[in-house]
């Protein structure tokens, strides 16, 4: 029988194992080997510690007769208590409802759940790839408001960056003084956080609010202004006239650059189409 192959896997061992691996080599290069003998010659290790019992040696050469190796092997020590299928129902708890908490996850599962903690669950979550996060707030979209976002997105998607680049980006928006502050958290993994069941929507409504409108390009941000009470027409129409060519200006965007708006119905002015070609 070749020992040599026993010396594989020395890292873990102390110096007496490894003396007494070293004798076991040794010896049976002859006619055979006695542990007992060995261990009589090891009484005194380099590391001045006991050298094992005879019982470690035989279980040694046993685990080697038997698997050709010393090293750890796997599958050693507890078995989870997580078992693949439980996994996977607990992902799809988390998938049905992202805003599930670990302790509704343990009575929706029951007796299946078996005696595991909500530390348990979440570190199977976690490796899933489910991390807790605050969700992001969108706007409250309709589907008719998808629909033309997409289309927007469809129709401008072969654009060449010098497009984009000349484009005026225009909106106005509520900022609440007293809303609603919250905190949620969510379960979601990498790249989902605009997924619709990740997000908050979000109305313009609340406490006090102060309006603001705004317009930026990919050079920067242009003019930013407050908008006293609740904007209409005119007001928005006095709004460009002061501001649209005084940004475009700051912005260097030049003699020809292109104006977006969104679909507000006090954008239009007698149908109007929203994206509007500015020559000067």
């Amino acid at each position: 029988m070749d020992f040599r192959g026993l010396l594989q896997g020395l890292k873990n061992w102390t110096l007496g194992e490894i003396a007494c691996a070293a004798g076991l080599v040794t010896l049976s290069a002859g006619a055979g080997y006695c542990i007992s003998r060995l261990l009589r010659r090891e009484r005194a290790p380099p590391d001045h510690t006991q050298p094992p019992q005879v019982a470690t040696v035989q279980s040694i050469i046993k685990k080697y007769k038997t698997f050709c190796t010393v090293k750890n092997l796997r599958g050693r020590g507890r078995k989870p208590k997580v078992t693949p299928v439980l996994a996977r129902r607990i992902v799809r708890e988390v998938k049905k409802n992202p805003r599930i908490t670990t302790k509704a996850i343990l009575m929706n599962l029951g007796s299946a759940g078996g005696n595991i903690s909500r530390q348990t669950v979440q570190r199977t979550l976690h490796t899933a790839g489910f991390h807790g996060r605050r969700p992001r707030r969108t706007p409250l979209l309709q589907i008719r408001h998808t629909k033309a976002r997409l289309a927007f997105a469809n129709a401008h998607r072969d654009k060449e960056e010098d497009f984009w680049s000349s484009v005026l980006w225009s909106d106005e928006t509520k900022i609440e003084l007293f809303g609603h502050n919250d905190v949620a958290y969510i379960l979601c993994k990498k790249g989902e956080a605009f997924n619709p069941k990740n997000t908050i929507p979000t109305v313009k409504h609340g406490g006090g609010n102060l309006m603001f409108w705004g317009c930026f390009s990919a050079g920067g941000q242009g003019n930013l202004i407050t908008v006293n009470g609740t904007m209409k027409k005119e007001q928005y129409i006095k709004i460009l006239n002061n501001n649209i060519r005084q940004s475009a200006e700051k912005l260097g965007l030049g003699y020809q650059w292109t104006f977006q708006h969104d679909n507000d119905p006090k954008h239009s002015k007698s149908g109007e189409v929203m994206v509007s070609r500015q020559k000067h």
